[in-house]
């Protein structure tokens, strides 16, 4: 049924609108006590892609007629609805540090409870990359997951090993198992 999807999408990009003011207010007060940003220039292009894998989503849906709601559009939702979930999760566990950039304060403290106890990078592996193809997938926007992921994926290869050198350098024991000195905050 169309009015799901419409529904979906709204509600979606409510969700996303949402964290992003999570983000813009926890980045200005960050930067307030002069915290430090890596990156700037790939998250710009992070974002607008972002934006764009969004975009033609959208109207690849808009323009392919399709009516009713298959189990597989059903599923794309679901597969979403985990990566909404996960984010909420991660921006809880990494609250006041949590933005959209790289972005490091003096009083940043290396995190690894929560999601970070298992998975290096959460934010992309449970969120960015379940929602992109969970988004496509509810809307059947096969062309734009065939032709955006890829290129969203090269930027976030480039984002990771951006925010690893930062981390790095950063915090001496970041390359340490989960399990060695549990500290609170970034």
């Amino acid at each position: 049924m169309q009015s799901i999807t419409v529904l979906f999408i709204a509600s979606a990009l409510v969700f996303r609108f949402g964290t992003l003011g999570v983000s813009i207010r926890n980045e200005r007060r960050l930067k307030a006590r002069g915290a430090r940003e890596f990156g700037a220039a790939n998250s710009i292009l992070l974002a607008l892609l972002h934006i764009l894998f969004y975009a033609a989503a959208i109207v690849e849906w808009a323009y392919s007629g399709t009516t009713g709601l298959t189990a597989v559009q059903a599923g794309g939702m679901a597969l979403y609805l985990f990566a909404a979930v996960m984010l909420v999760i991660i921006i809880r566990t990494l609250h006041p540090f949590w933005t959209v950039k790289i972005i490091i304060a003096s009083d940043h403290r290396l995190v690894r409870r929560g999601p970070f106890r298992w998975f290096r990078h959460p934010n992309y592996f449970l969120n960015i990359l379940p929602e992109l193809v969970g988004f496509a997938v509810a809307l059947q926007a096969y062309a734009t997951l065939i032709v955006g992921l890829p290129v969203y994926l090269v930027c976030l290869y480039v984002r990771i090993r951006q925010e690893e050198a930062a981390m790095r350098s950063t915090f001496p024991d970041y390359g340490r198992p989960a399990g060695s000195g549990d500290l609170a905050g970034a």
